[in-house]
């Protein structure tokens, strides 16, 4: 049975964002049918998914939040990882985290491919 993702993009660093997207593509089940949304930034993907809830099987958040001098890291980064949490366990529905939290850029660049992990987590639930 071809079950239903959304892919919530933040196209921030877009780069980085492109390659994470790819690589998720790449592993996702091929029954596996997909629609991406692209956001400004990761404190959108949340709303995204919780707005999207019934219409689909499971979801992956794709973005990448990269350390400056205040506190807006550590703030943006808890908040989207715990509503992405929150909404999966309060739904029953898998998400695949495949948002960066990085030191720096070039941290970031050299995590491009993670979102094979989002993939591998997503298909472990939904293909089970």
């Amino acid at each position: 049975m071809k079950k239903k993702v959304l892919i919530v993009v933040s196209d921030y660093y877009k780069d980085i964002s492109d390659a994470l997207l790819k690589s998720t593509k790449k592993y996702l089940n091929k029954k596996t049918s997909l629609k991406i949304i692209k956001v400004p930034g990761v404190f959108e993907i949340p709303v995204i998914i919780s707005k999207n809830i019934k219409k689909f099987d499971g979801f992956v958040a794709i973005g990448c939040v990269i350390r400056g001098k205040t506190a807006h890291f550590d703030l943006i980064s808890k908040s989207v990882i715990d509503a992405i949490m929150n909404i999966s366990v309060n739904n029953k529905k898998p998400i695949g985290n495949c948002i960066l939290t990085c030191f720096n850029y070039k941290q970031a660049l050299s995590r491009k491919n993670k979102g094979k992990e989002a993939a591998f987590a997503l298909n472990s639930i939904l293909y089970k």
